[in-house]
């Protein structure tokens, strides 16, 4: 920081030291403030959305992971007892089913979600640091003129026996409003547009969004559907039926039987 950068910072502090302490009157722009308002729940909300966004991808590919974990292990269960059973076709098939969908998960949706969702969020996010550099610099130029307007106040209510004093502090105050006014009203009028743009702009992104889960989804319950030819017909009747849960209890029973199972 240059030596004029660090005394206009030390002026700042002095300005707002003094403005807590009511000393310097503090202008108040309710316009601005709520622009701005709008603008941080927007900020609040992108910056949610992105993180949100990523975490859904992340757990949409721990779950295809996961899913071909248990399709290993259920193959080598049923393949280990009987090859020929229809459990183990089912199994085969199950697991063939769901590596199709773990492959095409990253060949056909890992690129257009990147591509769609990701990397325009990625992008609506790196505008706010440049956002708020101007309002920041709004902020400063703000302090600027409320102390140029506090010492031009005292020199009317108390002027100096130099007359230069007033001249000068009159200049002060005109050149700091003018800076500020024009920042400030920038600001007004651009942030509400930057919040207009939302829509539009994130229109296509979420149409992609709920064309890939549709799309996931779809081709999740054609290959699943399909495995279900392994099972006999009367499963699912079982199963509606209350039967399975019976059957799965029987074969608790047998294995609490068993010496090495019981207490």
């Amino acid at each position: 920081m240059s030596w004029s950068g660090f005394k206009k910072s030390v002026n700042r502090a002095g300005t707002t030291l003094l403005q807590k302490t009511g000393q310097i009157e503090r202008t108040v722009d309710r316009e601005f403030a709520d622009e701005e308002a709008k603008y941080r729940t927007y900020e609040k909300e992108c910056q949610a959305l992105q993180k949100d966004s990523k975490a859904y991808w992340d757990a949409m590919k721990a779950m295809t992971a996961a899913q071909t974990h248990i399709a290993e292990t259920l193959e080598i269960f049923y393949g280990s007892a009987d090859r020929t059973s229809e459990g183990a076709m089912s199994g085969h098939a199950y697991k063939r089913s769901v590596d199709d969908l773990d492959g095409g998960f990253g060949r056909e949706l890992d690129l257009p979600y990147r591509t769609a969702i990701s990397e325009p969020l990625g992008k609506m996010c790196a505008y706010f640091p440049t956002v708020n550099e101007h309002i920041a610099k709004r902020n400063k130029k703000l302090l600027d003129y409320d102390a140029a307007r506090s010492r031009l106040r005292k020199l009317i209510d108390k002027p100096s026996e130099d007359p230069t004093k007033l001249p000068k502090a009159q200049q002060e105050h005109d050149d700091a409003k003018e800076v500020f006014d024009m920042l400030n009203d920038q600001l007004i009028a651009e942030l509400p547009q930057l919040l207009d743009l939302r829509v539009p702009y994130f229109d296509p992104s979420f149409e992609a969004m709920i064309r890939m889960q549709s799309k996931f989804a779809e081709e999740g319950y054609e290959k699943l559907s399909g495995v279900q030819r392994y099972f006999d017909d009367s499963v699912r009747d079982d199963y509606a039926a209350g039967q399975l849960d019976a059957q799965v209890e029987g074969v608790l029973q047998e294995m609490r039987e068993l010496s090495i199972c019981g207490a």
